[in-house]
């Protein structure tokens, strides 16, 4: 089967993921100035969820750009990727409503490792599927983003469970920073894909 339907069914995911974290920011009382500051944790924390939502929007679009065809074990990778994304909303507003406390975001960074273990199942699962010499299999070989993204993770959520918890955001952020920036293994396989007769 092609890509199409899957690649539909996740950007309707993403979008309700996403209009999900913005519905975590209640309205302040009071039209005064003061009044956004208890709003500025949460804010903060959506801010940096979208962003890492996006990431994974942006990565799943070129990762699928350069999918042939799927079978029944990226159907359910890929389930398995949105399972762990769409608990996002909630540890994003536990973290801010916490004001970024040991815990909330210690499960929060719990949540990116899992999201980003199930990124590259699903990437194998398709790179499996499609063989070794897949466009995408070539775009990745040298996935070092991939394999330091987790030890990121890792370290994040150790420092926030030992040390005040603003430590292990600083680690989260370093990882989005890192993956923001595009990835020009795949921008490149997409083109040469395109212009192959």
């Amino acid at each position: 089967m092609d890509t199409n339907r899957l690649e539909a069914f996740s950007d309707g995911v993403i979008a309700v993921i996403i209009t999900v974290l913005v519905l975590e920011m209640k309205v302040p009382h009071g039209p005064e100035l003061q009044a956004l500051a208890p709003v500025l944790p949460v804010f903060l924390s959506y801010m940096l969820s979208f962003v890492y939502v996006g990431i994974y929007w942006n990565n799943h679009h070129h990762m699928f750009q350069l999918a042939d065809t799927l079978d029944g074990a990226v159907l359910w990778t890929n389930l398995h990727l949105l399972f762990w994304l769409s608990l996002l909303p909630f540890t994003t507003g536990w973290m801010g409503e916490n004001h970024f406390e040991r815990w909330p975001t210690v499960l929060y960074g719990a949540n990116l490792l899992a999201c980003a273990i199930a990124f590259t199942i699903l990437q194998t699962s398709i790179i499996r599927h499609d063989g070794r010499q897949s466009p995408l299999a070539k775009a990745v070989a040298s996935d070092l983003k991939g394999k330091i993204s987790p030890a990121i993770y890792v370290a994040g959520i150790v420092c926030a469970w030992f040390l005040p918890a603003w430590t292990g955001m600083a680690f989260f952020v370093l990882a989005a920073l890192i993956w923001f920036v595009p990835d020009r293994r795949m921008d490149r396989a997409i083109r040469a894909r395109a212009t192959r007769p």
